[in-house]
């Protein structure tokens, strides 16, 4: 492999771990916990959106958190857990249950502000515009209180 090559790689770990920082900085957790976070949200976003828009999703995140997104991904599938923040904020307690003690509302939080700092506007739009309204709001909140509060 060139030296090309390599470098990708280098430019890939290097973008994830910024990732992982922003996410663990404000959850207050390890990379490890931060990396857990980040994949069990990118999930249920994922598999909340039309299938064009999730593809179009995948497509803006560097590299190796592309893969994560992608990792299990069924495009047949589409869970109910989008219709209500509460019950998304669940579905994502779920796949954290095996993540030691990570809060799902902070988890979400972190991940919801990550997007907002690194995705285009126009990018963040379109998502929204596919999420249902509650959930869209309190993404604009990113705020774990907000979550819990938005479907109750």
């Amino acid at each position: 492999m060139g030296a090309a090559g390599l470098g990708l790689f280098d430019t890939t770990l290097r973008t994830a771990r910024i990732w992982l920082d922003e996410v663990a900085d404000r959850t207050g957790d390890d990379r490890d916990a931060a990396w857990e976070a980040l994949t069990a949200v990118l999930h249920e976003i994922r598999d909340c959106l039309p299938l064009e828009i999730a593809v179009h999703l995948g497509a803006q995140l560097p590299l190796l958190v592309r893969g994560a997104y992608y990792d299990r991904f069924d495009p047949m599938r589409r869970p109910a857990a989008c219709d209500r923040p509460d019950r998304f904020l669940a579905a994502v307690g779920e796949r954290l249950a095996g993540a030691g003690s990570m809060d799902a509302g902070e988890a979400v939080a972190a991940v919801f502000a990550l997007l907002d700092r690194h995705l285009g506007e126009g990018q963040l739009a379109r998502i929204r515009s596919a999420l249902p309204k509650g959930l869209c709001i309190a993404w604009d909140g990113a705020d774990a209180r907000l979550l819990a509060e938005a479907g109750a």
